[in-house]
């Protein structure tokens, strides 16, 4: 937990460094506000993400004021950095090994997994900002959020390349593969809809009304980007 505490200290710094005026370096902070209890906990909820409730995220009032979303150390339904930047360093080093049982490591094998990984998250990222940029949703979280729920779905092709490892044929890897994605695809139907259907009541600074037909277009796209996952995470388990 440490030298994962150090890493992401040190890309916090980078980050913030080259992208501070893009990203402010408090949503940074925020989404790596974890505890050993919160990382358990999130990863019980992606892989059995049905017996999870309530999905609701907390909100707090700040010292002007104003409401914000809890930190992921009090709020579980909290998107963090923590879990899918070291999901995503585990899968890059997981990904080298299952070359090297195959004979065919070799050291570029990191570079490519690495900016494939980063591709995937990339238009991950798009596909959501050009829907929400689209159908007008005025979502109070950040960048770094939708970031973060694009992230998780690298635990579930964890799971699928740990099940690979296993030398079990392909149904096993297969079964797994499925399972791993119904679970991250309810888990982004549940968590998403924060972003693409803000709560009046619930989100802060949420702005506006939604008609009915509005509603029905967004939880369409909604629904596009679960299923999307499938595509995401089919390629990068193709190591």
């Amino acid at each position: 937990m440490q030298l994962g505490q150090s890493a992401v200290a040190a890309g916090q710094e980078y980050v913030q460094r080259n992208l501070g005026g893009f990203i402010p370096l408090s949503a940074l902070k925020q989404q790596f506000n974890v505890s050993n209890h919160y990382v358990m906990h999130k990863l019980r909820i992606l892989v059995f993400p049905w017996r999870h409730g309530p999905w609701t995220r907390k909100v707090r009032r700040s010292e002007q004021g104003t409401t914000e979303w809890q930190p992921p150390r009090e709020d579980v339904n909290s998107p963090d950095l923590y879990i899918p930047i070291m999901a995503m360093v585990t899968y890059v080093l997981l990904a080298a090994f299952t070359a090297g049982l195959q004979s065919r490591f070799d050291p570029r094998i990191l570079g490519v997994s690495t900016w494939k990984a980063i591709l995937v998250l990339f238009l991950d990222f798009l596909f959501v900002k050009l829907g929400c940029y689209f159908l007008n949703i005025q979502s109070s979280s950040p960048v770094t959020d939708i970031v973060a729920y694009g992230g998780y779905k690298f635990v579930g092709v964890i799971m699928t390349l740990l099940a690979g490892l296993l030398g079990a044929g392909r149904t096993l890897y297969s079964i797994v593969f499925i399972y791993s994605f119904c679970s991250i695809a309810l888990f982004m139907l549940r968590s998403l809809r924060s972003v693409v259907l803000p709560d009046i009541v619930n989100a802060p600074a949420t702005v506006g009304t939604v008609t009915q037909s509005q509603r029905s277009r967004r939880v369409t796209f909604l629904f596009l980007v679960a299923m999307s996952q499938i595509i995401y995470m089919g390629v990068l388990a193709r190591v």
